[in-house]
Formats: structure tokens, sequence, C-alpha cells
């Protein structure tokens, strides 16, 4: 996926249409989801209690966190690559993070991390600090950020191929024609949309939030989210959102990891495993992965040749 720096000044492409994660309506138990459609079936459900270890039918369409890292790494040659005709330079920064993983999916749900941690998350408390960026002047803020740090309203191409067959959104620079969006636009567009029939990478980051928010609202797992909140009110605490129960518990970003934040993360974990409630959502939200990969083959298949050609352009311009 495309860096931090560079999601922040190159617009994405024209995203699908983002999926709501929580679907409206409530589910009953007679087989229908709220949405109106019929719950998957799901057979028999594993016991699971961390959900750091999961892995879902949706990441064979998705980087891993290895492959992430590799292709922040490339996107940053492209840009420096294009930052050199103009006779500048961009970092090619080592050391992206490749994290991501399930690790918080359900909330928290390692009795370690809990014991350790309480509500904060080790990522935030554990990523090194990034070194300040220098100062840049204003003709290569222009080459960097192209068009978009002038007028950010105005449109950009949608692909490498299309900004090579037409002048969208250029602009010059000391003589010198800047690509549409600069050279992080560039970069990006050379990484993941290099032609006009790419598919947008978001597509099955938003089939996982679609199947994401259906199996929130699942009969399933809503009945195990209400068994999960009657077993963490008996410890007195009350709270119906397994995910982020430190809203409803008072504890704010300086008391995530209090003692008492602690004392109560774990008893979230103790009611997670008495209701085998990762492994229940876990199961529910995989069925509806499967349907919807069965829903758009066509299209994931696009995705998963695209997803190997990005890789293997990313090796070339990290060997």
């Amino acid at each position: 996926m495309p860096t931090s720096r560079a999601r922040s000044t190159a617009r994405p492409l024209a995203l699908a249409t983002v999926l709501v994660i929580a679907l409206a309506g409530c589910s009953s138990s007679d087989g229908q989801s709220g949405s109106g459609g019929t719950e998957p079936a799901i057979g028999d459900v594993p016991v699971v209690l961390d959900s750091a270890s999961l892995r879902f039918p949706l990441d064979a369409y998705l980087p891993t966190g290895a492959q992430r890292k590799a292709l922040a790494e490339a996107q940053d040659v492209l840009v420096d690559r294009c930052m050199k005709r103009y006779g500048y330079r961009f970092p090619v920064r080592g050391g992206h993070s490749s994290g991501g993983d399930n690790a918080r999916r359900y909330g928290v749900s390692s009795a370690e991390t809990a014991a350790r941690y309480g509500y904060e998350n080790p990522e935030t408390v554990e990523r090194p600090q990034k070194p300040p960026e220098k100062p840049m002047g204003p003709n290569e803020k222009l080459v960097l950020n192209g068009e978009a740090s002038v007028d950010p309203s105005k449109p950009v191409p949608m692909s490498q191929e299309e900004a090579e067959g037409s002048d969208l959104g250029v602009i010059t620079v000391a003589g010198k024609k800047v690509p549409a969006g600069g050279c992080l636009r560039e970069g990006f567009l050379k990484l993941y949309a290099p032609t006009r029939d790419s598919v947008d990478i978001m597509v099955p980051q938003n089939f996982g939030f679609d199947a994401y928010g259906r199996s929130r609202q699942d009969s399933r797992v809503r009945r195990a989210v209400e068994e999960w909140s009657a077993c963490m009110a008996k410890g007195g605490y009350r709270t119906e959102d397994p995910v982020s129960p430190q809203n409803d518990l008072g504890f704010g970003d300086t008391t995530l990891d209090s003692p008492k934040a602690v004392t109560a993360a774990r008893q979230d974990v103790v009611c997670k495993k008495e209701t085998n409630l990762v492994g229940v959502w876990s199961t529910v939200e995989t069925a509806y992965q499967k349907r919807l990969i069965e829903q758009n083959a066509e299209t994931l298949s696009a995705v998963k040749r695209q997803l190997e050609a990005r890789l293997r352009l990313a090796a070339q311009l990290t060997s």
C-alpha cells in the first residue's frame, strides 16, 4: 500500500464505494441477516482466544506484512527516480512498518498483552519515532506534490497510462513539466495503477470491511457479544463493545495501561475465553468473506494477478 507520506499528498485512485462497516438493522435467529440476506452456514466453530494468528480467505488477495514493507520501499524508489529528474532526491526509507495483523480485530484477546499493556496498543507504544523531515523549498514541494499542493480539487489521472497520454494536472517548474500529482503521484501510479484496467487497490480491503460489518450484525455474533457482555457485568464492567470497551469503561489515552485498565483488560480476555467470542466471530466473518469471494471471483482474480505483477516490480526496484 502507499506510504503514509504518499497517502497524505497523492490522491488515491477512484476508490470503490467505501463499504459500510456497521450495517443497519438487527439480525434475528431465523437465519436472516440484518441487511435482508440469509446468514451463511458456518459449520463447527473452533475454540480461538488470541486473534493475532487468524488468517482469512481475503488475505490471499492482500499483501502480507513483509510484502507491504517491500512495496512501500519500492514506491520510495520510484518517487526518488522522479525527483532526480528535477535535481532533487527523495529518501528511500528502510524500516517501513510491516504491521497490520489481526491482534486487535475483536479487541484485546491476548492474556499476555492484557496483563502487560491493558487496553494500550503495543504497536503504538513500541513504534520508533520517525526522524523529522528536512524542510523543502517551494519548487521542491511542487515537484514532490504537484498541483495537489496548489489546488487539490483539480482532477488528476487515475493510472500511469492515462497520465502519459494527457496533460491533466501537469504543471511546470523551472521550465520542466511536472507530472500530475507530482512525483508522489507518479510513484504511486507506476506501482499501483500502471494501466487503465488496474483494479483499485482498496477493492479487497473494502470487501473485508463489508464482511466484517455483516459479521458484526450476524445473530450468532450478536449472541456471543451478549454473553461476553454479561460475563463482563459479573465482574463489575458495563459494556456491550468487545472491540473498544475502554471507551465505555472510562479509560482515556493516558490511562489505557493503568492498573485499573490492566485489571479490566484481563477480565475482558477471560470473558472472551469463556464465551469463545473470537472463535465464533472469526468463523462467521470467514463465511461472509467466502461469499464475497464467490460473488466477485472475476474481479478478485484480476486483483491477484496485479498484486503478483506489483510484487515482481518491487523486487526489481529494491534488489
